[in-house]
C-alpha cells in the first residue's frame, strides 16, 4: 500500500538517490507484494516464465542463491558444487530448497516488465522514443557468468585470467580498471554469436534504440592481467570486428543502434564504425584543444549523435568554470560568439542544436545549467555516482517553452 511505501526511509534529499536506504528497504516491500499478488497473477507469471525461459530461471535461482549465501559474490559461495554448477542434480536441489526466493525474484521481474510495458506505451503515446544503454561487458558477479562461464575468459576454477578496462587517458593517468570478465570470442564465433543475438533482440524489445557502450572494444579491447591494481599493464587484443554485426544483421535485420565510439581511436575502429553504418558520437567537451577537432560542431557528419557532454563528463557549467584553461575558455567564447545576454551554457547548447548531427541529446542538467554537483558519473571514482535527480520545481513551463523554441528553430521538433 502507499502507506507502507511511505513508512520506509528512502532518504530525505530529493536531489540525490540514497542507494543504501533503498537497498535496506526494498525487499521487505517486495516480499509483501509477492505474498499478496503471486497467487492472483500465477497464470500471467507462468506465461512470463515461458516467454523468458532463456534467462529467467538462471537469474531467479542466482539471486535466491545470493540471498542464501549472505549476498556474497558467487565466487565466494561456500558450496563449491553450486558455485561451479557441478551437476544438474545440485542445481535442482537448491532450486527446490530455495523455491520461495526463486518465486520472489521471478515475480519481481514479472512486475517490472509489466510496469515497464505500461510506461513505454504511455511514452510512445506522447511521440517519444526510448534510447537504452547496452554495456559491452557484464559483471563478474552476474547470472550470465555463473550460469555460462564458457562464454568468458576464465580458468578451470572459473576465475578470470584477464579483465576489462581502458588504458590511461584524459580521465585517468592509470587508465580505468573495470574488472569485468572478457568474452571468449572464439566460443561466440563457434556458436554463431547466438548469445549476442539473443541479448540484442531482448534489449530491442525493451527499448526503441540501443546505444552500445564502448563500441571500440569490438574492434580491439584492452586486456589487463587479473590481479593488477591499475589498467596500465594491459594490452590490445583482437575483437570480433564486423563479423559480429553481420551475424546480428542476418538474424535481426536493420539495427537501430548508436555506437559509443569514444576512447582511443585506431583507423581500424573508424573502419568498423563506417562498415557497420551506425551513427557515432560527438561530444562538445572534447573539442576545445586549440586545433580543428572532429568534436567541433562545424565538423560533425550527418550520421552522428551530438552531445554537449555524456554521463561521464562534468555539466557544462562545471566544465567551463573548473576544467578549462583561460585559453580554452577564450576559444569557447570566440567559437560560439557568446554574449552575456544569451549566456555561456545557452550559447553552447545552441551550437550543438544548430549542428548537422542527425540527433542532438542535451542532458537535463545542462538545460538547468546545474553546477558540478549535478555531475552524473566520474570515471574511476567508486562513490557518489548516478545519484543526481532533477528538482521538479525547476521543470517549469517557461523551460519547456524555451526548449520548444530552440528545437523548432533548428528543425529538431515539428512546429
Amino acid at each position: 500500500t502507499r502507506a507502507e511505501v511511505n513508512a520506509c526511509d528512502w532518504g530525505d534529499d530529493p536531489r540525490y538517490v540514497d542507494y543504501g536506504k533503498i537497498y535496506a528497504s526494498r525487499f521487505t516491500l517486495l516480499e509483501k507484494a509477492k505474498a499478496r499478488g503471486f497467487t492472483r497473477d500465477r497464470e500471467a507469471v507462468a506465461a512470463f516464465e515461458r516467454e523468458n525461459e532463456r534467462w529467467l530461471p538462471n537469474y531467479a535461482l542466482f539471486m535466491a542463491l545470493k540471498r542464501h549465501f549472505g549476498m556474497k559474490s558467487w565466487t565466494e559461495w561456500d558450496d563449491e558444487d553450486i558455485r561451479c554448477r557441478t551437476s544438474g542434480e545440485v542445481i535442482e536441489r537448491y532450486r527446490a530448497e530455495l523455491h520461495e526466493d526463486v518465486e520472489l525474484f521471478t515475480y519481481i521481474q514479472f512486475l517490472f516488465f509489466r510496469q515497464w510495458e505500461a510506461l513505454k506505451a504511455y511514452i510512445h503515446s506522447l511521440g517519444i522514443r526510448i534510447i537504452g544503454d547496452l554495456p559491452i561487458y557484464v559483471a563478474m558477479d552476474s547470472a550470465d557468468v555463473w550460469a555460462e562461464p564458457e562464454m568468458f575468459q576464465l580458468d578451470e576454477h572459473n576465475v578470470p585470467t584477464e579483465v576489462s578496462g581502458v588504458p590511461p587517458d584524459c580521465f585517468s593517468e592509470d587508465g580505468q580498471l573495470w574488472g569485468n570478465p572478457l568474452y571468449d570470442w572464439d566460443y561466440h564465433r563457434r556458436t554463431g554469436y547466438a548469445w549476442w543475438i539473443q541479448r540484442i533482440r531482448h534489449a530491442l524489445s525493451i527499448y526503441d534504440i540501443l546505444r552500445i557502450d564502448h563500441f571500440r572494444g569490438f574492434d580491439t579491447y584492452w586486456a589487463i592481467p587479473a590481479g593488477e591494481t591499475t589498467a596500465r599493464n594491459g594490452r590490445w587484443e583482437q575483437g570480433p570486428r564486423v563479423e559480429l554485426f553481420r551475424a546480428l544483421y542476418n538474424a535481426l535485420g536493420s539495427l537501430p543502434i548508436v555506437a559509443e565510439d569514444l576512447g582511443e581511436m585506431f583507423d581500424s575502429v573508424r573502419e568498423l564504425l563506417a562498415e557497420s553504418g551506425f551513427p557515432g558520437m560527438k561530444v562538445l567537451q572534447f573539442a576545445f584543444t586549440g586545433e580543428d577537432s572532429v568534436d567541433l560542431p562545424h565538423n560533425y557528419p550527418r550520421n552522428c549523435v551530438a552531445y554537449p557532454g555524456t554521463h561521464d563528463n562534468n555539466t557544462l557549467t562545471g566544465w567551463f568554470a573548473e576544467e578549462l584553461t583561460a585559453a580554452q575558455r577564450k576559444q569557447v567564447v570566440d567559437y560560439f560568439a557568446l554574449t552575456k545576454q544569451e549566456g555561456t551554457v545557452r550559447g553552447m547548447l545552441r551550437g550543438v542544436l544548430a549542428s548537422t548531427a542527425a540527433l542532438a541529446i542535451i542532458p537535463m542538467a545542462d538545460w538547468l545549467e546545474e553546477t558540478a554537483a549535478a555531475r552524473m558519473n566520474t570515471p574511476g571514482q567508486a562513490q557518489g555516482n548516478w545519484q543526481w535527480r532533477a528538482d521538479a520545481k525547476k521543470l517549469t513551463p517557461a523551460l519547456a517553452a524555451e526548449i520548444r523554441v530552440l528545437t523548432e528553430r533548428y528543425f529538431r521538433a515539428a512546429k
